[in-house]
């Protein structure tokens, strides 16, 4: 599953699952660049792979054009996009404001569309080319309490699929992947607010969220990376406009 010689942009690369996608990636052979809001975060991984950090804003797009530009200028073609920026937060949905439903498309689906836009076209003129949303298994069923980020997730879903139809006879496959709950800190954030919300200790809360999982467990952000690796390999050429779950069997589709 040689990478090597390839460019790979990974955004939300500075901590959880973009973190152990980046390492991933490294070890395959990439270069990596890590992209991401907080510098020091980015700027640490990118030199525990080798790489280059980029700091880019998914939710502003004229900006990450500009990062993009730069990073392309300085380092050369994007190869691989790992769209993995995120946020997640929740409401019922009759208290979901129109600034939070804005926020979740912004960074979720909007963002990840912008740089499928301004790198698709090149790596099908280059003859090769690698793109996998990291989207949520909240981007194949509902959950309650979550209207816009599964409405974003999905809308990630779906805009892959379409994409995946346009440019199935290139040498371009996009793909998403669609986690459960990951041991990371946003997964910890989640589990704060379970608890605070709800008056049960956070231990409790994290149970209650490895229960959804017939594994009973929470998967590592390891096994995602794996899957994104796999995806981006020359092999994996048949495997195009698929969400795949990685979820210890919690969606089965």
């Amino acid at each position: 599953m040689s990478l090597e010689g390839k460019l790979a942009l990974v955004t939300g690369g500075g901590r959880g699952i973009g973190r152990a996608i980046a390492e991933r990636l490294a070890r395959e052979g990439a270069r990596v660049a890590v992209a991401g809001r907080t510098q020091a975060e980015i700027d640490e991984v990118a030199a525990a792979v080798g790489g280059v950090a980029v700091q880019l804003d998914v939710g502003d797009r004229e900006g990450a054009r500009s990062a993009l530009a730069a990073l392309e200028a300085q380092v050369g073609h994007v190869d691989v996009l790992v769209n993995n920026a995120g946020a997640a937060e929740s409401a019922p949905f009759d208290r979901t404001t129109d600034a939070l439903w804005d926020r979740m498309f912004a960074v979720n689906v909007t963002g990840a569309f912008a740089l499928c836009r301004a790198l698709i076209p090149g790596m099908i003129a280059r003859g090769f080319g690698r793109v996998v949303n990291v989207a949520s298994t909240a981007g194949l069923v509902g959950f309650a309490y979550s209207t816009a980020y599964c409405a974003s997730k999905h809308a990630m879903v779906g805009m892959t699929r379409t994409i995946a139809l346009e440019i199935a006879r290139t040498p371009v496959t996009i793909n998403c992947v669609c986690p459960g709950w990951v041991n990371t800190r946003m997964t910890d954030e989640a589990i704060a607010r379970i608890a605070a919300k709800t008056g049960r200790g956070e231990d409790a809360a994290r149970r209650s969220l490895e229960a959804m999982s017939p594994q009973g467990r929470m998967v590592e952000p390891e096994e995602v990376a794996l899957v994104v690796s796999m995806l981006c390999s020359d092999e994996a050429r048949g495997i195009h406009g698929q969400a795949i779950p990685v979820d210890g069997g919690q969606v089965m589709r």
